[in-house]
């Protein structure tokens, strides 16, 4: 009488398995309709982040303290040097003053070496991107 029941229930398991997957097995097409807007807005996104400042470029640090002696480095920077555009940023709780706006290190490399003949403690760093 076991073996009878042994037999059924592996039988019904054997049959609910293979119509569960059967079930399963269904094709079809999905379509989805988008809005046009939403394609704009991606491009638009695309452009904003192409454009987004401190994006994958090397600067160079010449200068971190106080306000005044950081316009002071700036206008002395872009009088000597000057090659470069530079820029007084400020990062709590010191101003900064950067300089360049480098796609590769190897020319960031070469303009610290011209940099450094007047502001010897510059160096080059990569800016973490701004957070909106």
């Amino acid at each position: 009488m076991k073996k009878t029941q042994l037999k059924t229930f592996y039988l019904t398991a054997l049959i609910t398995i293979g119509f569960s997957t059967m079930g399963h097995s269904q094709q079809g097409t999905v379509v989805v309709n988008e809005d046009p807007a939403i394609a704009n807005l991606l491009k638009l996104k695309k452009e904003i982040n192409s454009n987004e400042k401190n994006s994958n470029r090397y600067k160079i640090q010449i200068y971190s303290g106080h306000l005044s002696r950081a316009e002071s480095i700036k206008s002395s920077f872009n009088g000597s040097v000057g090659q470069w555009n530079s820029q007084l940023v400020f990062e709590a709780p010191n101003y900064k003053v950067w300089v360049g706006n480098f796609r590769k290190r190897l020319e960031a490399d070469r303009a610290l070496v011209e940099v450094q003949k007047k502001f010897g403690d510059a160096f080059i760093f990569k800016p973490l991107k701004e957070k909106n």
